[in-house]
């Protein structure tokens, strides 16, 4: 080998082992940055001068697990839909309140056939009696407050829908514009391992809103899909659309038209069953929880109402009242229609006549609500009646019950029992999704930048510079020898 080549390879080596160091810094610095992949640098042999071999920088390659990535990024869109729900369902528990406190909705039913019971024994009283009107009054705004809760859920996942479905095709073209961005990059031989951090980052936004896989294409480029093989980004991005409700009411669902779908490029697509393309994410989620969950909790809840009702309107309870006419609970100050049973829960009302803040008497609890005089202050057969009533047992007509028959205590405990049930069953999903989350990203983890491994790497380069630059000294000594002969 000629002393010119010898020094070529000198050269050369020396630059390689500065872009080593380079990459290897770059790795330390970026231990703990979100979406940064190790870096590789990739080398191979090359001849020099047609003498002796160099050693040629190919380029800088991203190093990951895309197996490993995939399977995290599919638990991140359960862990995101199992949140969501989670949230969701505490939320709704919250609100109709937890079995044996006071302002429960089992509570306040508890508190009026207590105030019943408690003016049966002195029917004479007038305190007693106004008790009883204040605490049907408070059932009846417990009820109407867990119906507004449940359509104030309704409307935040609606509003969380919007969000999401924007967020998405803002993302999807995000990773589009990176795409061109770094095609260009590699096209034009520069590093383009930055923009690929930047890809993975935005990627993995949108896999907690829809769960997806990623395949790659030429020049390092990627296509997202579904994992039911919808397309989100292959050549340009899919669009999203969904249009916001301003106000949602119980009547309205999507089914009757009364609230949007989603589209995927112009087509209504499911959002539900194993089918759906947007399945299993955080998106997906709230649309079961505002065309799903909170639709049958309404349900119940007016199913609920619907029984309360239909034991103080039963015949032969009150005979001071006509036929048809509204018992102690009423349907916006009317009887009840079967047929207008949805959003009941909402429009509960206790009958005006018995209402002292709607200019009713509390006498009427106790005589009669027909009943155009008082009558006997001692007769307390009524309201004993009416304490029966909310005793007796009898099954739901509609809802989600188990056709028991039992007592209105009994099925408002059956309710929140179905509500706290779905509520723990949400939790225990989302501690699985976490744990199987949280396991997946510490092996993504323990497949990226190790220090140890990289700060023995800077030995090897610190090894290897020292070993060219000695190579490139002797053949500065072996020069200076000659010219001196």
């Amino acid at each position: 080998m000629s002393i010119s080549g010898a020094f070529a390879n000198a050269l050369t080596g020396l630059g390689a082992a500065a872009r080593r160091a380079e990459v290897v810094s770059a790795n330390v610095a970026n231990a703990g940055t979100a979406g940064y992949g190790r870096r590789v640098l990739e080398t191979s042999a090359q001849s020099v001068g047609g003498s002796g071999a160099g050693v040629h920088v190919d380029g800088v390659r991203r190093q990951v697990d895309s197996a490993l990535l995939a399977s995290r990024r599919l638990a991140d869109a359960d862990t995101a839909a199992a949140d969501s729900h989670a949230a969701f369902h505490a939320r709704l528990e919250e609100a109709v309140g937890i079995p044996g406190t006071g302002d429960s909705l089992s509570g306040r039913l508890a508190a009026l056939e207590s105030a019943l019971i408690q003016a049966g024994s002195r029917p004479d009283s007038q305190t007693r009696l106004a008790m009883v009107a204040d605490a049907a009054s408070a059932v009846t705004e417990t009820f109407n407050s867990i119906s507004r809760e449940i359509q104030s859920l309704r409307m935040d996942a609606d509003q969380d829908i919007a969000q999401q479905v924007g967020t998405l095709n803002d993302r999807l073209a995000m990773v589009d514009d990176l795409n061109m961005q770094i095609r260009t990059a590699l096209s034009a031989g520069n590093d383009a391992t930055g923009l690929m951090d930047q890809r993975q980052i935005v990627v993995d936004e949108i896999a907690g809103i829809v769960p997806l896989r990623v395949i790659a294409r030429e020049r390092g480029g990627i296509a997202i899909y579904s994992p039911t093989g919808a397309v989100l980004l292959d050549g340009r991005p899919a669009e999203f659309e969904f249009s916001q409700s301003n106000l949602i009411v119980p009547e309205m669902t999507r089914a009757g038209g009364g609230l949007s779908g989603l589209t995927l490029n112009g087509r209504a697509i499911d959002t539900a069953g194993p089918r759906s393309p947007v399945a299993g994410g955080s998106l997906a989620a709230a649309f079961a929880q505002r065309d799903e969950a909170a639709v049958a909790a309404q349900a119940n809840l007016d199913a609920l109402a619907r029984n309360l009702i239909e034991r103080f309107q039963a015949p032969g309870l009150d005979l001071s009242l006509a036929a048809g006419a509204p018992g102690l609970f009423t349907d916006d100050g009317a009887a009840f229609d079967p047929t207008t049973e949805t959003g009941l829960s909402g429009r509960l009302a206790l009958n005006s006549v018995a209402d002292p803040a709607r200019g009713g008497a509390v006498w009427r609890l106790r005589d009669g609500l027909g009943a155009t005089s008082p009558g006997p202050v001692g007769n307390g057969e009524l309201l004993h009646s009416f304490a029966g009533a909310l005793a007796d047992e009898r099954a739901a007509a509609s809802g989600g019950f188990s056709g028991v028959r039992r007592g209105i205590g009994g099925l408002a405990g059956e309710f929140l029992s179905q509500i706290g049930h779905d509520r723990q069953m949400a939790d225990a999903e989302l501690g699985f999704s976490r744990t199987r989350g949280n396991a997946l990203r510490a092996s993504e983890l323990q497949g990226g930048v190790d220090t140890d491994q990289e700060m023995q790497s800077l030995l090897e380069v610190e090894r290897a510079y020292s070993a060219n630059a000695r190579v490139i000294q002797t053949i500065d000594d072996l020069l200076n020898n000659l010219l001196r002969i």
